[in-house]
């Protein structure tokens, strides 16, 4: 797969000149929880809203490159994108085995999500009901949480490289409604493990994932599919590499979407086959459209 290092700076260099990130903070439970978003976008009153959440170790300002195109398009679509950061670089998720400090100190993740929610109604007046949230790696298992845990408030989600973990690895307790869920995860993926086992990540211990597949159906299981899921490929836009998308899809009326993009020979990265966001986008607007 080709690096991403030129298009990354393109992106850096559009947000830089487009958008007009900026930097705010909730204190939630003595901790001070911090987000940004673009300040230039005129949202409409009903704008969805989407979270956008970095990986383990990361931060909301260098991720936030990786949706300029979604965010280039955030006004036409009436949509507000944040992009929250997580305690010390890390989210208190589900993997009870996290040596980060926001799980051993058990940070209240549902809180600041849901004061977040609460601060983008009063300022942008958004739709609650349309409420989204997606992330890479750990962020994906802050939205896999999000979705275990307060499914009253969150419309769909969009994991991108990460797994459940295993039942003995769960540090939550899930709600058990249904929800539409898209995963995307790389077959050549060594952090997250396609096939399920132990996530290696350098200064974090995480423990044990699902296999893709598991997590695939457990979604599917909840949302009241069984059997198989309908399979197509994702149109090749770069032919040069070794990457194809196959696509999963349980969809049926009156049932959430549930979607597995298995990218065959991906990694754990971001892909240049497609924009991963606004895949997810179209993903989320068809729940909006049901």
């Amino acid at each position: 797969m080709r690096k991403f290092i030129l298009p990354a700076l393109l992106l850096l260099t559009f947000l830089s000149v487009k958008a007009q990130l900026v930097t705010d903070s909730l204190l939630i439970e003595g901790h001070q929880r911090v987000f940004v978003y673009d300040k230039s976008v005129k949202a409409k009153p009903g704008a969805s809203l989407v979270f956008v959440m970095h990986g383990s170790g990361g931060e909301p300002m260098g991720f936030a490159p990786r949706a300029a195109k979604l965010q280039a398009r955030a006004e036409a679509e009436n949509l507000v994108l944040v992009y929250p950061a997580g305690y010390k670089r890390y989210w208190n998720e589900c993997r009870k085995a996290s040596t980060a400090v926001a799980n051993t100190e058990n940070l209240n993740e549902e809180a600041f999500f849901s004061q977040m929610i609460d601060f983008f109604s009063k300022k942008y007046k958004i739709n609650k009901a349309h409420v989204f949230a997606t992330g890479f790696s750990g962020g994906g298992h802050m939205s896999y949480k999000l979705a275990l845990t307060m499914p009253g408030k969150i419309k769909a989600i969009s994991a991108i490289v990460a797994n459940l973990p295993t039942d003995e690895n769960m540090d939550c307790t899930p709600m058990n409604v249904p929800l539409p869920v898209m995963i995307t995860n790389g077959t050549a993926d060594a952090t997250n493990p396609y096939n399920g086992g132990e996530v290696k990540t350098a200064g974090v211990t995480l423990g044990n994932v699902r296999a893709t597949d598991q997590s695939f159906q457990y979604w599917a299981k909840l949302d009241g599919y069984s059997g198989e899921p309908v399979k197509s490929m994702v149109p090749d836009a770069n032919p040069n590499n070794d990457i194809t998308i196959e696509k999963y899809t349980y969809q049926k009326k009156g049932k959430p979407e549930v979607t597995l993009l298995k990218v065959i020979n991906g990694k754990h990265e971001f892909l240049t086959d497609i924009d991963v966001f606004e895949e997810t986008w179209a993903f989320f607007k068809r729940q909006i459209e049901k």
